[in-house]
């Protein structure tokens, strides 16, 4: 680590003026030699390098979803030109130039990190052996070595001799249990980062292999900084800490405010913007109509969270219109209505309840005709009794439906020599 660290040796005059300026800043209030001035001296140094590269996050972001959806396209070219190694890779870049993705904006960030991280290491590392660097004076590096933070030495290390970390006049087990307790929120809070972009942030519509990366990273990352972390000073676990909150913070507020077509994150901003116009009639502000305005124009191209927004909106009588607008239409509240109206099914009628309406039905066709006569059963009577048969044969047959392919009416008499 100290070879890597000397590498970035050009920029530790840079680091350190910064941090010993912010030290003058709070030293004024919590006293020079204090943890608290030089601690939160480490914590402004990282808020000021994060601001600065907040142009870089958004490249970051915006490389991470064209990567989610080229991934489908990605996955063609590869099955392919699977026997094509070269053709393969020229297709992808190809495709890259097309759609102006950079598959390492989303590790820069990170690279553009490194310098100040690998200074930071070099300063500690100097202001632990008690030698003057970068415009670090010989008293300024004595007033460094006696800060404490909860007890611990902003220059002291997890894996520091007792020898070492008494010169530095602190305990080994106080030194140990500040930076055990830094490395366990350093790590949890890379995780919950990770595990935020994987579960609000990712559009569920589309599986690629590019979300089991991200889900594999999601528990490595926070692994090999507890390793590393037994290594670094507690300065740099301040440092490290502190990105790693900000990039949690970072991350809540660009999900919140710019979610990923088709997530979930999506959905509950689309849901919270909808409360908002169907409460006060319009869309508040320009970045919402914008919103409005995209989903407009993809017409029947919108994913499932952008056609529940709109038929909220139908439901409320609105109307989105291509300027980013919403007008009011009593004709889309009422479609919208009738639209859950027509899929309505009629209930299904219980066998006992069919056959009472079917004898219901009889009762009314025998008492509006005429008097159906039964006929007798006594041998040797005639006179009405064919009449009635026929007539029972009427009224039986008025209430059966003939077969497919059958002859409608009364049907003549098989032949006695027919088989059937």
């Amino acid at each position: 680590m100290d070879t890597i660290a000397s590498l970035f040796s050009f920029i530790t005059t840079p680091v350190s003026w910064i941090i010993v300026q912010f030290h003058s800043l709070y030293g004024a209030v919590f006293g020079p030699d204090t943890g608290w001035a030089w601690g939160l001296s480490i914590v402004s140094l990282v808020v000021l390098i994060r601001i600065c590269l907040i142009p870089l996050f958004v490249k970051q972001i915006k490389s991470m979803r064209n990567m989610q959806a080229l991934q489908p396209k990605m996955k063609a070219i590869q099955e392919r030109y699977k026997s094509d190694r070269q053709r393969q890779s020229e297709e992808m870049m190809k495709l890259y130039k097309e759609t102006g993705t950079n598959p390492l904006s989303s590790c820069l960030p990170i690279l553009a990190q490194s310098p100040f991280f690998f200074a930071l290491y070099h300063v500690l590392s100097k202001i632990a052996s008690g030698q003057e660097i970068g415009v670090l004076n010989q008293s300024l590096v004595d007033s460094a070595r006696q800060a404490h933070i909860f007890g611990a030495p902003i220059a002291a290390k997890f894996m520091d001799s007792p020898e070492k970390v008494q010169a530095l006049d602190a305990t080994l087990l106080d030194v140990r249990i500040v930076t055990a307790v830094m490395i366990v929120l350093m790590s949890a809070s890379q995780f919950y980062t990770q595990r935020q972009l994987m579960q609000k942030n990712v559009d569920l519509t589309v599986k690629t292999p590019y979300m089991n990366q991200q889900k594999m990273l999601m528990y490595i990352f926070p692994v090999i900084f507890a390793v590393m972390g037994i290594n670094f000073p507690v300065g740099v676990l301040v440092y490290w800490l502190t990105t790693n909150v900000w990039t949690m913070g970072q991350q809540m507020y660009v999900i919140n405010q710019n979610p990923t077509p088709g997530s979930k994150a999506q959905d509950q901003y689309l849901q919270r913007m909808l409360k908002g116009i169907t409460t006060s009639g319009q869309v508040g502000s320009r970045r919402k109509r914008t919103v409005v305005q995209t989903i407009v124009a993809k017409g029947p191209d919108r994913n499932d969270n952008e056609r529940r927004f709109v038929t909220g909106l139908a439901k409320a009588g609105l109307v989105a219109q291509p300027d980013g607008t919403v007008a009011k239409s009593d004709t889309a509240m009422a479609e919208a209505d009738g639209g859950s109206h027509r899929r309505q099914q009629p209930k299904r009628q219980s066998k006992a309840q069919r056959q009472s309406a079917q004898s219901a039905a009889k009762g009314a066709d025998s008492t509006d005709g005429a008097p159906v006569s039964k006929p007798s059963l006594q041998k040797g009577q005639t006179g009405e009794a064919p009449q009635a048969k026929s007539a029972g044969a009427k009224a039986a047959g008025s209430t059966r439906q003939p077969k497919s392919g059958q002859r409608k009416g009364p049907q003549r008499p098989k032949h006695p020599s027919s088989k059937k």
